[in-house]
């Protein structure tokens, strides 16, 4: 049906459109405050970027992306995702010749062919902030500290942070081994994925969903416990920052990333039910991966638009009411539209929101539209007001009503 939409996408109108430019409006706000930059990416990009970027063994590579051939038998994806595309600008506009950091947030559409949700669809909005530079723990606070402060403008109470490290390449061969070894005696109940995952890379195993998978999970190694000297320092350093900021965290070991990329810290933004309203960390071997030549340490996060809405309205968080008509200004015939408009023209252009009739109803159905419209006060003009240069200034609350000349109505307003 062509008037019906897709399934798993959504139109923005009315109240939720609101709510949504709300939340936008307070991502932004904050960013500008921490002086991040915001960057658009293409809505599409080649697809070993996300091959790469995202990683080719993953589920959103191999079974959600939404990949064709454009008319030069390019191989397109839409993007997944919103970080894969800024280090590839970044790259490609040689950012990495400016001072470090490099701070920028984006707000992007992204596409996942998945099994729509509340909260998930397939067409989806992501927030996301990405610093370049840094290998301190400062870089982590930073995005944490970010992502603290925005979550408490949006309302949201019932959520903590949770944190873990899965330390760096050097320390992750011993890992990947001592958990290789651990699976290797529960291989016959593992699901075929992770079966075939254990072989190519163990730690992706931690992040199956399955039942059985997860409850053999829950005692393998943990990687804090094989963090060499200096993913150690940084991991307890990070502690030692939050807890000076006051920001309460919980080590959790289950949350890893199973990709060679990110190193030492992880983290997640958890409800009490276990749901994560946004995700991030450190992945200092991402930029290598999409450009071999390059080695920068970078960290950031992500936060799906629809799925803080859904909690916002979980948690019955309330939304600012739709800003008010403060004026209509109702038209009684013909010879009065040019004035009717002109005082409408001028008020709007001093920041006032006006409304008036465009449909030629009658003057009870225009005062019945302004009603609808919620407007606070109404002003008919007609030929009479016309050649007197004044009307009534009705205020729709009282009733009472001021004889306002027609020059001066906005310093009524």
């Amino acid at each position: 049906m062509i008037t019906q939409a897709p399934r798993g996408v959504q139109d923005w109108y009315g109240e939720e459109m609101r709510k949504r430019a709300y939340v936008e409006k307070l991502a932004r706000e904050t960013a500008r405050a921490y002086h991040m930059e915001e960057i658009i990416t293409p809505i599409f990009e080649h697809t070993e970027l996300f091959q790469r970027g995202v990683g080719s063994d993953t589920d959103v590579v191999q079974k959600e992306m939404y990949t064709f051939l454009d008319k030069g038998d390019r191989s397109i994806t839409l993007k997944p995702e919103g970080t894969a595309g800024v280090m590839r600008a970044y790259l490609e506009h040689a950012m990495y010749g400016q001072p470090a950091p490099t701070k920028l947030f984006y707000v992007t559409p992204a596409f996942r062919y998945e099994k729509p949700q509340k909260g998930r669809l397939r067409q989806h909005h992501q927030f996301g902030v990405e610093m370049v530079g840094s290998a301190s723990p400062l870089a982590e606070l930073e995005v944490i500290s970010f992502v603290t402060e925005l979550l408490g403008k949006f309302g949201l109470k019932d959520v903590k942070l949770h944190i873990n490290s899965i330390g760096c390449k050097n320390c992750r061969r011993a890992y990947n081994d001592a958990l290789l070894s651990y699976l290797k005696k529960y291989e016959s109940d593992l699901c075929p994925t992770c079966r075939e995952r254990m072989e190519k890379n163990p730690l992706r195993v931690l992040d199956c969903k399955v039942d059985t998978c997860k409850k053999i999970v829950a005692d393998a190694p943990r990687t804090i416990d094989y963090l060499d000297d200096d993913c150690r320092s940084h991991f307890e350093e990070l502690q030692s920052l939050l807890t000076d900021l006051a920001i309460p965290y919980e080590i959790d070991t289950g949350i890893v990333r199973g990709l060679d990329y990110y190193t030492k810290t992880v983290f997640e933004f958890v409800n009490s039910d276990g749901f994560t309203l946004c995700g991030g960390g450190r992945y200092d071997g991402l930029i290598h991966e999409i450009e071999e030549k390059q080695d920068i340490p970078s960290v950031g996060f992500g936060m799906g638009i629809e799925r803080i809405l859904y909690f916002m309205d979980n948690e019955g968080v309330a939304f600012p009411a739709a800003e008010p008509v403060e004026l209509y200004v109702g038209i009684l015939g013909k010879e009065a539209r040019a004035r009717a408009y002109q005082i409408v023209s001028s008020l709007r252009k001093q920041g006032h929101i006006v409304e008036t009739d465009y449909m030629d109803r009658s003057v009870k159905a225009q005062m019945k539209y302004a009603n609808k419209l919620g407007a606070r006060k109404t002003l008919i003009i007609g030929s009479q007001e016309l050649e007197e240069n004044k009307a009534k200034l009705k205020d729709m609350e009282t009733g009472e009503q001021t004889e306002v000349a027609l020059d001066h109505i906005a310093e009524e307003l």
